[in-house]
């Protein structure tokens, strides 16, 4: 069973985010770390592994250099090895290049089964996993509650506002689970001493056969235009009650066309 995961350098959301000059999101000014709804996924590919007593996990990450940071936090979780996209073109891709860039990286591993998070903490898009279903020509199970396999079948249970579904496709297959699928486990200082060694192989657009001009920002189909800061928090309006505290509430909800 070989099994790839998928996971993201994000920049820390305690942080006080920004944009760069060219308007993409300023990651070099604030820390980075791994996504937490990525930490989902790599706690289910190491349950699937225990339950079936064998496996191979590989994550894979696409960005600068200091994404490498992600694949080493996973790799102290558990796993086996890394794959670490990395090309000064691929500043300021938008979702539709880096499903074609890890959809390349994909086929070279040629999985049994690719988890992904339900969506990155930066963009909160939740499309790079059913892009990657279709580039990649595999049964898309996405937002999973609960994954299990057997019988070379994958099964999950997707839980929506009123009903669950489940739903059951063969391997090879991809999979985005939620944060419903239980909590991510924390690396022991035995993992991480562990991840130092364990093999992280870096990948170049070259190296997928893919050319520079189909993806970075002036590929996007999107861009940000302008920026302009958020307003300093004001002060709020206070309404002493002196009994007609009630009437006054009204006045201000009606006047501001809240009621």
């Amino acid at each position: 069973m070989k099994i790839v995961v998928l996971v993201k350098h994000v920049p820390d959301a305690a942080s006080d985010r920004g944009f760069a000059a060219d308007h993409t999101t300023d990651r070099a000014a604030v820390e980075g770390r791994l996504s937490e709804l990525d930490e989902y996924a790599v706690e289910q590919a190491l349950q699937v592994v225990a339950n079936a007593g064998e496996g191979e996990i590989t994550y894979l990450t696409m960005g600068p250099e200091a994404a490498a940071d992600a694949l080493r936090k996973a790799l102290s979780m558990g796993g086996d090895a890394g794959v670490h996209v990395v090309d000064d073109a691929l500043h300021g891709s938008d979702a539709l290049a880096t499903s074609l860039v890890l959809a390349a990286a994909i086929e070279r591993l040629s999985p049994d089964l690719v988890i992904c998070g339900m969506a990155s903490t930066d963009g909160t898009m939740s499309v790079v996993p059913a892009m990657l279903s279709e580039r990649l020509g595999l049964p898309g199970l996405t937002m999973a509650a609960s994954l299990t396999l057997e019988g070379g079948q994958v099964t999950i249970r997707r839980d929506g506002d009123d009903a669950s579904t489940t739903v059951t496709a063969p391997l090879p297959a991809l999979v985005s689970v939620t944060d419903q699928t239980g909590e991510a486990r924390y690396p022991s200082f035995k993992g991480i001493m562990a991840a130092k060694k364990k093999p992280v192989e870096t990948l170049t657009l070259a190296d997928l056969g893919i050319e520079p001009a189909q993806v970075g920002l002036g590929a996007a189909w999107s861009a940000v235009e302008t920026v302009t800061k958020r307003p300093p928090r004001q002060a709020g309006t206070v309404v002493t009650d002196e009994g007609d505290g009630g009437t006054k509430l009204a006045e201000f909800l009606a006047t501001n066309k809240f009621i």
